[in-house]
């Protein structure tokens, strides 16, 4: 079941980008979902991570930045970012999870298993 992420862009530094990602109905109703990003020569890094009882985790470079959040009817999930960073420039994924019946959302992109194809963002200085 893919997922498929849209929004990325070019802005400058201190403002701010929505990412959205679409993906199925049972999607969202079954898995928990996160945001990854991944910058030229780096670590792939989870940053975002909400469950399916609405039990969200950031990672702590980008708390209080960025906010996971989404609408089972619209069947979307966005993370919404501010102050962005010329260290945010990365390529920012949409992840499910591989099973069904977290308690909390599950932090290892290891125990992701559906990815979209990825969004760009780019913070210039």
């Amino acid at each position: 079941v893919p997922v498929v992420e849209s929004g990325g862009g070019s802005v400058q530094a201190g403002g701010s980008l929505t990412l959205s990602c679409e993906a199925s109905l049972d999607t969202f109703i079954n898995y928990a979902l996160a945001w990854f990003r991944q910058a030229t020569g780096k670590e792939r890094e989870g940053i975002a991570f909400l469950n399916t009882n609405g039990i969200t985790r950031y990672v702590d470079s980008m708390k209080g930045r960025v906010t996971i959040s989404r609408n089972n009817e619209k069947r979307t999930l966005w993370l919404q970012m501010n102050s962005l960073k010329p260290d945010d420039t990365a390529m920012y994924y949409c992840a499910r999870a591989q099973q069904r019946g977290y308690l909390t959302p599950p932090l290892q992109a290891s125990q992701y298993d559906t990815w979209g194809q990825g969004t760009q963002v780019t913070v210039s200085s």
